[in-house]
C-alpha cells in the first residue's frame, strides 16, 4: 500500500525528533572533545547502528587509569560504564562500574590513540564486541527495553561476543541526589563462570578487530 504525502511528512518528523534527540544526548560527549584534535567519531555522521540495535562493545582504555570501557547499544547511543577491572567472570563477583556520557554508535569501531591533552589521552583497544539480549522482564513476563530497565536502576543481560558469552547485571547502587557522589553502579556475573579469555591482562590483550595491543596501538601513532 503507498504512503501517502502525510505519511511521509510524518515519517520524516518522527526521523527528525528521534536526530535531535540523539544529538542532546551526545551534548556531553562532544563538549568534552575537540574533534579537529581527536580522532574519536563525533556522532554527526549519520551512523544508523546495528540492523537490531543490540551491540556491545568493550574496549580497554590507558588513559589516566588503565581501565574497561564497557557500551551497550539503545536509542541510537552507546550507553557507557568504566568497569576498572574489568567484566567480572565469576559468578557472585562484582565490579565497580561507574557510568559515563553516552557514545556515538560509531565508538564501537573507535580504536587509536587519543592525543596528549585531550579528554581521556591514551590508547583504545576494541577488546571485544557483539550483541546482547535483555533478561529482565516486567510483571507481565515481558522483555523490558534497555533504557527502561537501566532508568529502573537494574538490567540483566545475555553477551554474545568473541570473547564474552554469558549474562552480566548492571545494578546501580548509589544515585545522583546532588550530594556530590557520583552514580554509581555494579556490574555481576549470573550463571555460570565466563571463560579464562573474560579475564584478561589489559596490557597484554589484543584487539578483536585488529589483533594488536594498547602498546602496538601506542607505536603505530608515533
Amino acid at each position: 500500500m503507498p504512503v501517502g504525502r502525510r505519511g511521509r511528512n510524518l515519517e520524516g518528523s518522527i526521523r527528525r525528533e528521534a536526530d535531535v534527540s540523539k544529538y542532546r544526548t551526545l551534548e556531553t560527549y562532544r563538549s568534552k572533545r575537540r574533534f579537529d584534535e581527536t580522532t574519536e567519531p563525533s556522532g554527526e555522521d549519520g551512523h544508523r547502528g546495528t540492523e537490531n540495535g543490540n551491540a556491545f562493545v568493550v574496549q580497554i582504555h590507558d588513559a589516566t587509569t588503565l581501565h574497561f570501557d564497557v557500551r551497550l547499544e539503545a536509542d541510537g547511543v552507546l550507553k557507557s560504564w568504566s568497569v576498572p577491572k574489568g567484566p567480572p567472570a565469576e559468578p557472585g563477583d562484582r565490579r565497580l562500574a561507574m557510568p559515563t556520557e553516552d557514545h556515538p554508535l560509531a565508538y564501537r569501531e573507535f580504536e587509536g590513540v587519543i592525543p596528549r591533552g585531550e579528554y581521556g589521552a591514551g590508547s583504545v583497544i576494541v577488546w571485544d564486541e557483539g550483541s546482547y539480549r535483555v533478561l529482565t522482564h516486567d510483571r507481565q513476563g515481558r522483555t523490558k527495553g534497555l533504557a527502561q530497565a537501566l532508568d529502573e536502576g537494574h538490567v540483566t543481560v545475555r553477551l554474545s561476543g568473541a570473547k564474552l558469552h554469558g549474562d552480566w547485571s548492571l545494578v546501580r547502587f548509589r544515585g545522583d541526589d546532588g550530594s556530590g557522589d557520583r552514580e554509581a553502579w555494579l556490574m555481576l556475573k549470573r550463571g555460570r563462570a565466563a571463560a579464562p579469555s573474560a579475564s584478561p591482562d589489559p596490557i597484554r590483550a589484543r584487539s578483536a578487530l585488529s589483533g594488536r595491543t594498547l602498546k602496538q596501538v601506542a607505536r603505530s601513532a608515533e
